[in-house]
């Protein structure tokens, strides 16, 4: 059992004096990284519901279509699954460089909370799209006019979050 104690104290010790000292030196640029990351992620948030729009009140053009599948597939591929993991990770890496953070209060229990819905979002749109994709989706424009403005309110409840603290 001490030995088990004595080996958990040394890989504190080793997390708190290396790991945590060396990156923690890059904090700042993990944010950075992080900020740059979620503007491009939200980028893709906010436009490729728009998209779903035009594909479903379109869909009777076929060459628009095809255009429009296109679309859909490299801003979710190429830039929203990337911004999505970027996000994720230097997110997770700056809870792992600073955990009391969440002894400043519950905004950052709040803040998570949004993001966990905006993660669900993220992959119900990759859904949408699967369905579109094969001309499966029975969802109407205006289904998706609604469907866009989730997160544009999860993006303000977040950085409400972040910026004033309210708990």
């Amino acid at each position: 059992m001490e030995v088990v104690q004595s080996l958990e104290t040394f890989a504190l010790i080793i997390y708190i004096v290396i790991i945590r000292g060396v990156f923690l030196e890059y904090y700042d640029w993990i944010k950075w990284f992080h900020v740059a990351s979620l503007i491009s992620w939200f980028a893709v948030l906010f436009y490729m519901p728009r998209l779903f729009v035009y594909h479903v009140e379109n869909i009777d053009n076929k060459d628009f279509i095809k255009v429009i599948k296109v679309m859909e597939r490299k801003i979710y591929y190429a830039i929203g699954v990337p911004a999505f993991w970027a996000t994720l990770i230097t997110g997770l890496a700056m809870i792992a460089l600073q955990p009391e953070l969440f002894e400043s209060g519950g905004w950052l229990h709040a803040k998570l909370l949004f993001v966990f819905f905006l993660i669900i979002y993220f992959f119900s749109m990759g859904h949408f799209y699967k369905k579109l994709l094969v001309d499966e989706c029975d969802k109407s424009g205006k289904y998706f006019r609604y469907y866009n403005e989730v997160p544009t309110i999860l993006m303000l409840l977040i950085v409400a979050m972040v910026i004033v603290k309210p708990f």
